[in-house]
């Protein structure tokens, strides 16, 4: 079927990623979240679809282990194991791999930018990063003058 939504996990490559993940030991989880993100990270000349696939669902998999609540997948297609503890530094990866995903040379983002639900999909994303790595509030107050 190939995509049927906006989600992270709405897409037969992500749902695979999903399930390798359920089906995999746990000691091999992070492992298989860390690769994914370093390898969309990495800036390659041009990240194709699923390549930036998979590393949208890492993300959000990364931020569903975080915030078991909920989080911002929106899609019964993520894991359903839970996930070990993740390091604090696939936080960082993540953003990075996000960015490569939302860039200009992903071809990803190109589909999506001609689509009708592209503005849509570019929201889930921010609102992924913004999850991983949340804006500063504005300070109210003045803390000292100079």
């Amino acid at each position: 079927m190939g995509t049927w939504g906006i989600g992270p996990f709405d897409n037969d490559t992500a749902a695979d990623f999903a399930v390798d993940l359920d089906e995999a030991a746990a000691a091999e989880r992070v492992p298989m979240i860390r690769r994914v993100l370093e390898r969309a990270a990495a800036g390659a000349e041009f990240l194709e679809i699923p390549e930036a696939e998979r590393a949208a669902a890492a993300a959000a998999a990364l931020v569903l282990a975080q915030h078991p609540a909920g989080g911002p997948s929106g899609s019964g297609y993520g894991p359903s194991e839970p996930l070990p503890p993740l390091p604090a530094e696939l936080r960082t990866l993540a953003l990075a791999a996000l960015d490569q995903v939302a860039g200009g040379l992903c071809e990803l983002a190109v589909v999506w930018d001609e689509a009708v639900d592209g503005p849509n999909w570019r929201r889930g994303i921010v609102r992924l990063r913004d999850v991983l790595d949340p804006p500063l509030p504005p300070q109210g107050e003045v803390l000292f003058a100079l």
